[in-house]
């Protein structure tokens, strides 16, 4: 951890010129950025991926029709398919679960008071005038919502609402095109009514992490929802 620590802090002082105090939160959307970058090329495998599955929905129509009443046997037969065609109904999932190291190691750099036994002199950074080692009640307990730290977690919060209800529409519009296969007179696979009516809110669920984690863990957050944003309407369109 001490040198990724180290890696940060060489960034930010590259970065200070332009962005004096907040070089170091500069440098975590960069890092952000370049994480991204790396695990692109499964966005792209995971974009074409539900483009093939959007086009197994005729075939799957077939295969409900001839087993519709042996549920068992249909599950088989439309995971046989996804085999056939070489879909993976998990490509999807890939982008995300390879950033989680990414997001800890941040998560953690942030809320150690010492690194190898000194100072964690990361904590010393702030966006604008928010520490990046400080939490949302942190902000809360120093000026109140509309104090300067308030403010900037404020505009966190703008931005990720704004992606969230992009997303939301995003993934109703998908999941409406994708309706999950119904198994017999209309009933859908056991357990995927309630993963279709949770899946469109899960986007959401980013404000309470912004909320709980260091300042620098959320703007990670932020940037990548924000990247994920902008990458599935070019990918998906």
């Amino acid at each position: 951890m001490s040198v990724f620590a180290n890696l940060v802090e060489q960034l930010a002082d590259l970065l200070q010129p332009l962005f004096h105090s907040s070089a170091a939160a500069a440098a975590i959307v960069l890092f952000t950025a370049f994480v991204r970058l790396l695990v692109h090329p499964l966005s792209r495998a995971a974009a074409r991926g539900q483009k093939a599955r959007t086009e197994l929905q005729p075939k799957i129509a077939e295969l409900r029709k001839k087993y519709g009443k042996n549920p068992e046997r249909l599950q088989q037969a439309v995971l046989e398919l996804h085999t056939k065609e070489k879909v993976s109904p998990l490509a999807g999932c890939l982008p995300g679960l390879l950033q989680v190291p990414a997001f800890f190691l941040l998560y953690h750099l942030f809320s150690n008071p010492t690194i190898g036994g000194e100072a964690n002199e990361l904590l010393t950074h702030e966006l604008l005038a928010a520490p990046l080692g400080h939490r949302w009640v942190d902000a809360l307990g120093d000026g109140g919502v509309f104090g300067a730290a308030g403010l900037v977690y404020g505009g966190l919060f703008a931005v990720v609402t704004a992606v969230a209800v992009f997303n939301y529409r995003r993934t109703k519009r998908m999941m409406a095109a994708n309706a999950p296969v119904p198994v017999a007179d209309g009933e859908q696979m056991p357990g995927l009514g309630a993963v279709t009516k949770v899946m469109p809110f899960m986007s959401f669920f980013t404000l309470v992490t912004v909320a709980v984690v260091p300042l620098a863990a959320a703007l990670y957050v932020v940037t990548s929802a924000t990247w994920s944003a902008v990458e599935r309407a070019v990918l998906y369109r």
